[in-house]
């Protein structure tokens, strides 16, 4: 099939691009990509490359919205030609080049990062929206981009960050409450910086992000798969619990025990009681995307971390907490008021 592209479309090309002509550049290059399309099933490598050497030649020759067209259509096609690729994704002009920016597998990260370092917002935040960011990548595009790039990287889950580039969010976070929302919520932030966030927050932007549900990490050991609770009557087993408090022996012992032996009726009937929120509240807490919310519930309830760590590890149908989740955990419960972490749960309770 590559013999398809003849030596007569070579030479109308040539005298294209000598000539300078855009209109046609322009019908050479569309039918040049109906052959691509047309073959793309049967093609391998070389035959890729040699359609690439036609069309690359086209780009700088032809109009944007041409140029466009091709490059919302070859960005969906996993053997896109490399070169062509490339150069649509150097294009100053953003319609051209933010299809492929945003998904093209066909570009090197090198010239992503080429990107980032000349080219405008527009491009540096389609960048953003790519699947997979490595930490050089996000640092190149963290040293140009303004508020709307940092929480778009925030925003993303498969970003990766170097700690200068954690470093560098958190700081902006202090004059952009939606980037501290954003950033709350990423399981990867190192515990030292949560606990600087948690300062720069205000009340209602922290509540929002330690009681909001986030990603949990895919693949882990032990892992169960979700399963719908059962409905429990809790008025029986709060008045239970109600004699036990007026006794003073709810305490972190007894609830201790209820964990240990996985008696999470109990457990979540005690922490209503003890954090003063109906138990509808505490129940979606217990799900393995809201750790934080569990942890600012045991510290609303006036637990100590050593209960509130077995809580958190004999959580039924959840997967083993890691120990980074776990290091998260203990920041924030570690450094929450128990006046804050009061408020929170109580307004969360009220947003539901």
């Amino acid at each position: 099939m590559v013999a398809a592209v003849s030596p007569e479309l070579i030479t109308q090309l040539d005298a294209a691009v000598k000539g300078g002509a855009s209109d046609r550049s322009g019908r050479i290059l569309q039918h040049v990509t109906d052959l691509l399309l047309s073959n793309i099933s049967t093609f391998g490598e070389s035959q890729i490359s040699v359609m690439d050497d036609v069309l690359a030649r086209l780009v700088g020759q032809s109009e944007s919205a041409a140029l466009t067209e091709l490059s919302e259509t070859l960005c969906h096609i996993t053997l896109a030609p490399r070169e062509t690729v490339r150069r649509l994704a150097l294009h100053n002009d953003p319609s051209v080049a933010v299809p492929l920016l945003r998904s093209s597998n066909r570009l090197a990260e090198k010239d992503l990062i080429e990107i980032a370092k000349t080219h405008g917002q527009q491009h540096l935040l389609a960048i953003c929206a790519r699947k997979k960011l490595s930490e050089a990548l996000t640092d190149a595009l963290m040293r140009r981009g303004d508020a709307n790039v940092s929480n778009a990287l925030a925003h993303n889950p498969g970003a990766s960050f170097s700690e200068c580039g954690y470093a560098t969010l958190v700081g902006r976070a202090e004059r952009d409450e939606g980037l501290i929302e954003k950033l709350g919520v990423r399981l990867d932030l190192p515990a030292n910086l949560l606990r600087e966030l948690l300062t720069l927050a205000t009340d209602v932007v922290r509540a929002k992000f330690l009681t909001a549900s986030r990603p949990v990490h895919q693949g882990k050991p032990g892992a169960a798969p979700v399963k719908a609770r059962p409905k429990h009557d809790y008025a029986k087993i709060l008045s239970q619990l109600d004699a036990l408090n007026r006794t003073g022996k709810l305490n972190n012992q007894a609830v201790n025990r209820f964990a240990v032996s996985g008696d999470y009726v109990n457990v979540i009937a005690a922490l209503s009681m003890k954090a003063d929120v109906n138990v509808e509240v505490i129940e979606p807490f217990l799900e393995s995307d809201r750790l934080y919310a569990l942890i600012v519930t045991c510290k609303a309830a006036r637990l100590d971390w050593a209960t509130t760590q077995m809580i958190v590890y004999n959580r039924p149908g959840c997967p083993p907490v890691t120990p980074h989740e776990l290091e998260q955990a203990r920041e924030i419960f570690d450094h929450l008021l128990l006046s804050i972490a009061q408020w929170t749960v109580r307004f969360s309770s009220e947003r539901m």
